[in-house]
């Protein structure tokens, strides 16, 4: 009717159509029809533009009465405006005021849903009130079906590529008419059907019935099938000794007739009947870690189907240390090794970030070996899942070209207070680095001790090259530094006070072999293979000269 949107009320039964355009401008007229919106009248409702919110009426279909809310401005108070129309109709409509109407689809038909209905409708040229004694059925008569009063059945299609409602409804490729239902009890009847079904709501008696010739069928013993369990908690992983719920569900198949055979995974064992049908949850408890294989097998004489969930029984991670050499030399392996605790073996998956990188890598295992190709500081590190809980730890190395290393041993006594776990470790290392720093006034921050796990305690103290140091200075004051390490270790002037009265010596391992060094000989081994090919190049250039002459 309108270009624009507009806010639409209908007034004493249609009577009167009220519109007023929905837009954000401020307004003052709104348009109204009497003539089912076949001509519109203006009318200034108000003196001063308000912006329009809506349109109410008063309770009742037969009311004349409207009201136009908003507000004059963005910051004032709502305003209301009555309007009424009952002074436009001077009385109230009689029986020659009406005239009747018959409903009839686009095409002509007067059967619609079945029946044939007339109503009253106003006269164009009348202007009265319908009031609240006004009824616009006149009469209803019920049509005999025909072909358009049916639909293709759940599963059934139109043959004709056009869809014509005169075509046939087959059934579709995925679809078996005859297939029973599948709330079909075993020694009842269901019918199947014929393609068509009668449009909802439609009211036609006799004439076409497409729903006739109805197949009658005894419902057959029916196989399970589509059986599932699952957990209420929605959750696979539990802790030892929590409760859990499992719920088994059938899709299709009899209930009545089948036996579920249920097999907890540790060592529970159940028969259940209509297990199905009531829908009682089985509950239970694992005490234990471990993965627990969860299955329900459903059986009756037609067949049987099995469901299968794996429960993670664990419990939740206390602590995890990550436990790393400090110093590695540059493209040497090393192994980076989380210790978690509680262990749980094949229930832990390992996240490891090395350096910047973002994606991480995964084990099962709880290490991982790998290189750095590049010198400097490098953090690693890993996060341990297991079922709900997450546990994070990270270290750093210090990756070099240069240092040495020397072995170190302890005297026995320490053992009987080895308790195997990485602070102890790292508090005995810095002891030992402290004292050695001390006894030989090498830069603290050049030496690190690193104690290993196991027994008998041992360690290796790692010698690191002085930064901002020339190149060349470099050999001559490490050998320096090694000698007065060696010296202090041989004197037995580094030991520590342990409690129980002992005294712990910490000596080189073997005081006859040198330190081991790390990194250093890649230069000389390019200068010698540099020096032979050049030697061979000079060889190959003279011996073919000599044969020339």
């Amino acid at each position: 009717v309108f270009e624009e949107e507009h806010h639409i009320l209908y007034l004493d039964h249609g009577g009167v159509i009220v519109a007023i355009k929905d837009t954000s401008i401020p307004l003052k007229i709104l348009k109204f029809s009497i003539d089912e919106g076949q001509t519109w009248s203006t009318h200034n409702f108000t003196s001063t533009s308000v912006f329009v919110d809506g349109l109410l009426s008063e309770p009742g279909d037969e009311t004349l009465v409207m009201t136009v809310f908003g507000h004059i401005s963005y910051r004032s108070d709502w305003e209301l405006v009555k309007v009424d129309f009952r002074p436009s109709f001077p009385r109230e409509c009689t029986d020659e005021d009406y005239e009747s109407w018959e409903l009839t689809n686009l095409q002509g038909d007067r059967c619609i849903m079945g029946q044939q209905r007339s109503f009253r409708k106003r006269k164009i040229s009348s202007w009265c009130i319908k009031g609240k004694s006004f009824t616009s059925a006149l009469t209803s008569k019920v049509c005999e079906c025909v072909n358009s009063d049916f639909l293709c059945d759940y599963g059934f299609e139109r043959s004709a590529p056009l869809k014509l409602e005169s075509s046939k409804c087959f059934a579709d490729f995925w679809f078996n008419p005859e297939a029973p239902p599948e709330d079909c009890v075993l020694g009842q009847a269901y019918t199947s059907s014929t393609g068509y079904r009668k449009v909802v709501s439609n009211v036609c008696e006799g004439g076409v019935d497409l729903q006739q010739n109805l197949a009658h069928h005894m419902c057959p013993l029916i196989a399970p099938k589509g059986l599932q369990i699952s957990i209420r908690e929605e959750s696979l992983a539990v802790r030892p000794g929590e409760d859990i719920t499992f719920i088994v569900q059938q899709e299709q198949g009899d209930v009545l007739s089948t036996k579920y055979q249920v097999d907890l995974g540790d060592g529970f064992r159940a028969i259940y009947v209509n297990l199905t049908m009531t829908g009682e949850p089985i509950r239970h408890r694992y005490e234990n870690p471990g993965i627990y294989r969860v299955s329900v097998k459903a059986e009756n004489v037609a067949g049987h189907d099995e469901a299968v969930v794996f429960v993670q029984v664990n419990s939740p991670l206390q602590a995890l240390n990550l436990e790393v050499v400090p110093v590695i030399g540059r493209n040497q392996e090393v192994n980076l090794t989380a210790i978690i605790l509680p262990k749980n073996p094949n229930l832990t998956v390992f996240y490891w970030w090395i350096g910047n990188n973002l994606q991480p890598l995964l084990t099962l295992e709880s290490f991982l070996v790998t290189k750095f190709a590049e010198t400097g500081d490098v953090r690693v590190t890993v996060q341990v899942s297991c079922g709900s809980s997450m546990l994070q730890d990270s270290k750093v190395v210090h990756v070099f070209d240069h240092f040495h290393v020397l072995p170190l041993k302890f005297t026995k006594d320490l053992d009987m207070y080895n308790p195997d776990i990485p602070e102890w470790r790292e508090d005995i290392g810095r002891v030992v680095t402290r004292l050695l720093a001390k006894e030989t006034s090498i830069p603290e921050e050049t030496l690190m001790t690193v104690v290993k796990p196991g027994l008998p305690t041992a360690a290796d103290l790692h010698v690191l090259l002085p930064a901002n140091q020339p190149k060349k200075k470099r050999s001559i004051t490490s050998d320096k530094r090694i000698a007065a390490i060696k010296q202090a270790l041989n004197a037995h002037n580094i030991s520590f006070f342990l409690r129980g009265g002992y005294w712990v010596l910490v000596t080189l391992a073997d005081s006859d072999s040198d330190s081991q060094r790390i990194g250093g000989g890649s230069g000389y081994w390019a200068i010698v293979v540099l020096l032979v090919v050049c030697l061979v190049a000079v060889g190959a250039f003279i011996l073919y000269k000599f044969k020339r002459q």
